[in-house]
């Protein structure tokens, strides 16, 4: 009875608007007081969900991400693309899905990615006349990529969840991502050959090697990153230091769009985007606590297990779920709330931690772009002006590409479990 109250209580709360934190939060509050244990559990709980050494990433990552779009990284990573890229039809399209795997490499957040591809290609495809529904939905799919592709802040969010080596989870999912990213940018193509949106015309050699020496030093950042983790030179979380320290170098004495001035205004963009993740991730470890008190994920786990004994079908009704569960809930929440739930019901039917993390990221990238909380829908209509129901119309075809990777990443464990035998 407690656990139907406990998400109840957060569900009202979400559909009543409350910031996505705060419903996790309030709700578990709730059910302290009214269950009797003593009130000073609320912060001790939120306190330890946040005494984690690997969570040191994610405000690294961040402000990684925030002094790449500030020190001009992620501009030269494009420009770059569109001088290889150009002379094709409908190359911009070309270069959304390609830039969209390489910043996701480096920016660890779907969101951002979004954001970032949208405000400099968007106005580039209009001047072109692109159908500016097709430009937003490509970007947005594009995008939504790095949340796949390490270093992943929803990746590092399962792995603390799960108790399992986020280094080992960054070599589960890369295959996944680039598959992923590949069949977006594949599909985008097609699209605007079809449509026959132009070239942007053929770049001298002289300027593509002009290009690439500037870009040089940004492309060598996912080499650092990956390179380092998966040598064993750092771990994930050093790997976030490493980047940033080396974001700033490059953006303010190599590419000297980083002044001085600037370092107060990305503190402070990293740090308000660290504390809403900060927050989350706090009221989830309390919620989660409450949850494994009140023994709901063997409740769970009991019920799905006797409903059917094939295994196919089981994992389908855990795809499923967790969809349907991604229309109202951000990638984070999702992750650590469920996962504890799910994870023992995949586990016990001989999935491994490491290729259900693969499952449960491309499934919180798909959560990502569906209404009516999918996050990276909202900043990519923002960006682009075009209305939401218009954009989910474009988004249809991409729906379908997810549905696939994550039917295919479901079933083929082999893609993630490669690297990590």
């Amino acid at each position: 009875m407690i656990g139907i109250l406990l998400f109840v209580t957060f569900f009202v709360l979400l559909i009543l608007g409350v910031p996505v934190g705060f419903s996790i939060a309030l709700a578990s509050l709730g059910i302290i007081t009214v269950s009797g244990y003593p009130i000073t559990i609320f912060t001790q709980r939120m306190y330890t969900g946040l005494d984690s050494f690997p969570l040191m990433a994610i405000p690294l990552f961040m402000l990684a991400g925030t002094l790449m779009g500030h020190g001009g990284i992620t501009s030269r990573i494009i420009n770059l693309a569109l001088a290889f890229l150009g002379n094709i039809r409908g190359s911009l399209a070309l270069v959304v899905g390609a830039s969209g795997i390489a910043l996701g490499t480096i920016t660890g957040s779907g969101v951002a990615n979004v954001a970032a591809l949208g405000t400099i290609m968007l106005p580039e495809m209009k001047k072109r006349n692109y159908d500016p529904a097709f430009s937003a939905a490509l970007v947005a799919s594009s995008g939504v990529v790095a949340l796949i592709i390490p270093p992943s802040i929803a990746i590092i969010i399962y792995g603390v969840t799960a108790q399992v080596s986020i280094g080992n989870l960054f070599m589960a999912t890369l295959v996944p991502g680039l598959l992923m990213g590949f069949l977006v940018l594949i599909y985008g193509y097609i699209y605007a050959r079809i449509k026959g949106y132009p070239k942007e015309g053929k770049v001298s050699w002289g300027e593509r090697w002009k290009r690439f020496k500037e870009s040089i030093l940004a492309l060598l950042m996912p080499i650092i990153l990956i390179g380092g983790i998966f040598g064993g030179v750092f771990t994930p979380t050093e790997a976030g230091a490493v980047v940033s320290l080396y974001a700033f170098l490059i953006g303010m004495f190599v590419y000297k769009e980083i002044k001085i001035k600037h370092i107060p205004k990305i503190c402070m963009e990293a740090s308000f985007s660290t504390a809403i993740v900060a927050m989350i991730i706090a009221a989830t470890s309390l919620f989660g606590w409450l949850m494994t008190l009140e023994q709901i994920p063997q409740a769970v786990s009991s019920i799905m297990l006797n409903l059917t004994d094939n295994e196919t079908l089981l994992m389908l009704i855990i795809l499923v779920l967790m969809i349907i569960i991604g229309l109202f809930m951000d990638s984070g929440p999702k992750i650590m709330i469920f996962t504890p739930i799910f994870a023992p019901v995949a586990v016990s039917l001989g999935v491994d931690l490491l290729h259900f993390g693969a499952i449960v990221v491309v499934n919180a990238a798909m959560g990502l772009l569906t209404p009516p909380v999918g996050t990276g829908l909202f900043v990519a209509s923002s960006v682009s002006g075009v209305p939401l129901g218009r954009l989910n119309k474009s988004l249809i075809p991409f729906y379908i590409i997810m549905t696939f990777v994550l039917l295919l990443v479901t079933f083929v464990p082999a893609l993630s479990m490669w690297a990590v035998q």
